[in-house]
């Protein structure tokens, strides 16, 4: 990594506007204009040290020097991840509620959460078939609802589908922090929260009695070290936070099937699934396309690394997408090359979409593994049973917004599943030209 001496500051006096007019372009132009992995600027009116790159995530996620605690900015904590959340916590309370969250993971329920997933979506594709278009973003959202709230063990009426799919949306979106974003996300994140309230009441109380491996029946009865449930807001906050992240997902859902589209050698490669190359290739769309741009954590101590002074109560940035895209850990950092991850070493640094480190000790999301299975699952599904046509639209993406989807949310035409149909052919279409391959289901 490059690491200028002394750390070079950024020009301006302070860089919030910059970060948030700029978003997913802010961290990575700065390096590249001090020629620095590590520089300096104010956020927020504090001072901060931003830094990207494997040494510096090995560094950022190493819990003897940094905590999470009061990190991320307030509002972010009250839309997105919910105050109280396992993201701010430090020490045995992270490790405690860390070892919660694992415990839902389990293979048996992984595989549950990707059955309920797969039902749902071809149940969807039946009714795209009547369909003259489908906007992809908005159909994958809900499906992921759908599923991930059945998942947890939570009662949903039909009537409430759209509501708590908009709940769960607009937390999402809330990211970018605009006054817009950040009021919708709060409405929407206590709006859910009441319901969850509701049902963690009812459960407590045996009116309402979901399985024990489910999140909803885990964390009702969860207990504190001092071995008192969870008060009803962090309970709250800790089931939404148990199947809200998925919905994200539904991002990198919608960037994969345009890398399928721009890319349409990998339709093939998907169906034949050769040395795992569904798996390969949600991993290159966790790297390639932006998902979340930073991390913020606090400095614990006074300390030197790589001679740069680090103060206690320094609050460090950590360029995600950037690291994602750093040079010295990939090659052709800016192709989208599926292929690369059958070599790759497996660094828990290098790449970090969803936070880096150790699953069960550190800060990476405990629901990885259901991402890159929903992920491989979905990829699969459109290459062996859909066909589909892509008109002509705007697919383009704008970095400076956090979250960012392309600005069509993907349209989709005429599409069809291919279920005994041996002789389907796919096909592309993009700009009146039409491109065929075949198809056939498995």
């Amino acid at each position: 990594m490059k690491v200028k001496h002394p750390i070079p500051k950024a020009k301006e006096l302070d860089n919030t506007l910059s970060l948030l007019g700029e978003g997913f372009d802010f961290l990575p132009g700065r390096r590249k204009e001090l020629g620095s992995d590590i520089f300096e600027t104010r956020l927020m009116g504090k001072k901060v040290l931003c830094m990207a790159g494997e040494e510096a995530a090995e560094l950022f996620y190493n819990n003897d020097y940094f905590k999470r605690s009061g990190a991320a900015p307030l509002p972010l904590e009250q839309t997105l991840f919910g105050r109280g959340a396992v993201h701010g916590r430090d020490g045995e309370d992270h490790h405690q509620q860390k070892r919660m969250f694992l415990s839902m993971m389990t293979p048996e329920r992984l595989e549950d959460a990707k059955r309920m997933m797969i039902q749902e979506l071809d149940a969807k594709a039946e009714q795209w078939q009547h369909m003259d278009e489908i906007v992809l973003l908005d159909e994958i959202e809900e499906i992921f609802t759908r599923s991930m709230i059945h998942w947890a063990g939570l009662p949903m009426k039909e009537s409430e589908v759209k509501q708590r799919t908009w709940e769960l949306v607009t937390m999402v979106d809330s990211f970018g922090l605009t006054e817009g974003r950040y009021l919708e996300g709060m409405k929407a994140r206590n709006a859910h929260e009441d319901w969850l309230k509701k049902i963690i009441k009812q459960i407590r109380k045996g009116e309402y009695n979901p399985p024990a491996y489910t999140a909803a029946y885990i964390v009702a009865h969860h207990r504190t070290p001092n071995g008192k449930l969870l008060d009803l807001e962090t309970a709250a906050v800790d089931l939404n936070n148990a199947y809200r992240p998925m919905i994200a997902t539904a991002y990198f859902i919608v960037f994969g099937v345009i890398a399928m589209h721009e890319n349409p050698a990998t339709r093939k490669k998907l169906q034949a699934d050769e040395n795992n190359y569904s798996h390969n290739f949600a991993q290159e769309v966790r790297r390639y396309y932006p998902f979340a741009p930073v991390m913020a954590a606090i400095a614990k101590k006074d300390f030197n690394w790589n001679g740069v002074q680090f103060k206690k109560d320094m609050r460090v940035i950590l360029d995600l997408y950037g690291t994602n895209h750093h040079p010295d850990s990939w090659d052709n950092a800016d192709e989208f090359v599926p292929e690369r991850f059958s070599t790759w070493d497996g660094s828990p640094f290098s790449f970090i979409p969803q936070g880096g480190g150790d699953h069960h000790t550190g800060h990476r999301c405990a629901g990885e593994w259901m991402t890159v299975m929903y992920m491989q699952s979905i990829f699969k599904y459109f290459a062996e049973n859909l066909a589909y046509s892509v008109p002509e639209q705007d697919l383009s993406y704008d970095m400076s917004r956090m979250p960012t989807m392309p600005k069509s949310r993907l349209i989709l035409k005429n599409v069809q599943k291919l279920k005994n149909r041996p002789d389907n052919v796919f096909y592309h279409e993009q700009k009146n030209t039409t491109v065929q391959s075949g198809c056939p289901f498995h």
